[in-house]
């Protein structure tokens, strides 16, 4: 189970598992379990990994595993992870049972489907409900309702129901339990109010540091909100934070399906404007923003560059926080609207960091890539004389005026087995007759190969293409676009008169 409100759900799992042992005279002797615990991924997953390993050690008790169904092996986005688990148990001469499957898992062909389509269930049902929650909580902020995360110095956490009436203020670590409740930000105490405006009034009128600021604090015996020191970055987030100006601002970092943590650009933020009082006048705010951005402006890409290299030859290592942190340096956001990205600073000063966020950066370039590509197309289109119509706002096509093309770019990305895989997301707005689905070689330079997937046979539905997937898909895998222009070639009809 993935939460602690499913408490009864392993309860009924291991009742349906005993029920199944009881019918066939099969004596449990253990049991592994995950409670609470996603099923993601196998980090955190300490019953799986110990079934397995005890598997692997061949000194098992037991001839055979019960698993309630497929999906319990977990829902990970890569259907083969879950099968290659079975295939350890039954490598070592262990028989695997799902207790609540509607078939034997007895090694037949209609088995295997069975279990393939349903491991690919299992996965596509987390990412559906991912994007739903999603979609979910965008809404949620952008009514004004907080989503997560403490309030911060300043501000108090309040509960209100459904009819928007105020029910209490939530303290450190408590959360909602009621679903329909919601949670808003309100002023906190004066005295807080009192020292947040104190801090904008020292930067911003007597020109103090963030680090003066800090100092001056602490040597009053002032602490934050986590009752500790202040210190330079706690004084910068106070200063750039819009919820200070009352305007509620969620996903500047995504953490989706228990992937790594991405920073997203301030054009994928989701915002509400005026959602909660402000706390800091909208003037005073600005000229805050100003003087940070100022600070950077006064130093030469170079100048910069050599700052942050110096710091990472004393700290042996950068992150957000620790360029924040650094008396003298601009901020971390300074440094990521100079050079687009703090990860391209880095790789400027010669860091690399612990996490591979590598394919941030393909993506930004896969993106600036796509209206290149469209307008090869377009090109290849009109030289065969096809009459040629494009959305300027979604890219979609026209040709002769019968049928309509979108173009989707698969970013390629290597598993740890060493294989390639391209997931496609198509635009289900746009419902084209045709999709044009560019698979990237394993660099991300260019195009590997092309699918013209139609819409009444792929839909709007994800797909995770391997190198081979099979002749459902791969009569549909082409080299060139040379089959697309065939079909877009006007054709000369001679009717008798």
């Amino acid at each position: 189970m993935s939460t602690e409100h499913q408490k009864y759900s392993t309860e009924n799992q291991a009742d349906a598992i005993r029920q199944y042992a009881a019918t066939r005279d099969i004596d449990i002797v253990r049991t592994y379990a995950d409670e609470g615990k996603s099923g993601l991924r196998i980090e955190g997953r300490d019953g799986l990994k110990l079934l397995i390993d005890d598997v692997v050690s061949g000194g098992t008790d037991f001839r055979a595993i019960l698993v309630y169904d497929v999906s319990r092996w977990g829902r990970f986005q890569d259907a083969d992870e879950s099968a290659y688990y079975e295939y350890i148990c039954k490598r070592a001469g262990i028989a695997v049972h799902y207790c609540a499957e509607q078939f034997e898992n007895d090694g037949s062909p209609i088995a295997t489907v069975v279990k393939s389509v349903k491991r690919a269930m299992a996965g596509e049902y987390s990412r559906e409900l991912s994007t739903k929650v999603f979609a979910g909580q965008c809404r949620l902020i952008e009514h004004g309702y907080r989503q997560g995360g403490q309030a911060g110095f300043g501000l108090r956490r309040v509960l209100i129901d459904q009819a928007g009436a105020t029910k209490g203020e939530l303290t450190r670590g408590e959360q909602k339990s009621i679903q329909t409740d919601r949670v808003v930000l309100r002023p906190g105490p004066v005295a807080e109010l009192a020292l947040v405006a104190e801090i904008y009034r020292a930067f911003v009128t007597a020109d103090r540091t963030e680090r003066q600021i800090a100092d001056a604090l602490n040597a009053r015996g002032a602490i934050t909100d986590l009752g500790r020191p202040w210190s330079r970055g706690t004084i910068h987030q106070i200063l750039i934070n819009e919820k200070y100006i009352g305007n509620n601002v969620w996903n500047r970092m995504s953490f989706k399906l228990k992937k790594k943590r991405v920073h997203n650009e301030p054009s994928m933020w989701i915002r509400a404007d005026g959602a909660f009082p402000a706390i800091i006048d909208r003037p005073l705010f600005d000229a805050a923003q100003s003087i940070i951005r100022a600070r950077s402006f006064r130093l030469s890409d170079e100048e910069m560059l050599q700052a942050l290299h110096a710091l990472l030859q004393t700290q042996g290592v950068l992150s957000g926080l620790v360029i924040d942190e650094a008396e003298g340096l601009p901020s971390s956001s300074a440094y990521g609207s100079r050079f687009g990205s703090l990860l391209r600073a880095y790789s400027l000063v010669g860091y690399t960091p612990r996490r591979d966020y590598r394919y941030v950066e393909i993506n930004r370039a896969l993106r600036g890539l796509h209206p290149e590509v469209v307008e090869t197309i377009v090109a290849g289109l009109g030289g065969v004389g096809a009459t040629v119509l494009r959305h300027p706002d979604s890219d979609l096509i026209m040709i002769n005026g019968e049928f309509s093309v979108s173009v989707v770019i698969a970013r390629c990305r290597q598993l740890p087995t060493g294989g390639f895989r391209w997931r496609l997301r198509f635009d289900a707005g746009l419902e084209p007759d045709i999709t044009v689905a560019v698979r990237m070689d394993a660099g991300n330079l260019r195009p590997f190969d092309f699918y013209l997937l139609p819409r009444f046979d792929i839909g709007g539905r994800k797909l995770n293409l391997a190198e081979d997937n099979g002749l459902g898909l791969d009569a549909y895998r082409f080299e060139t676009l040379d089959l697309l222009y065939d079909l877009a070639t006007p054709m000369r009809v001679t009717e008798a008169a």
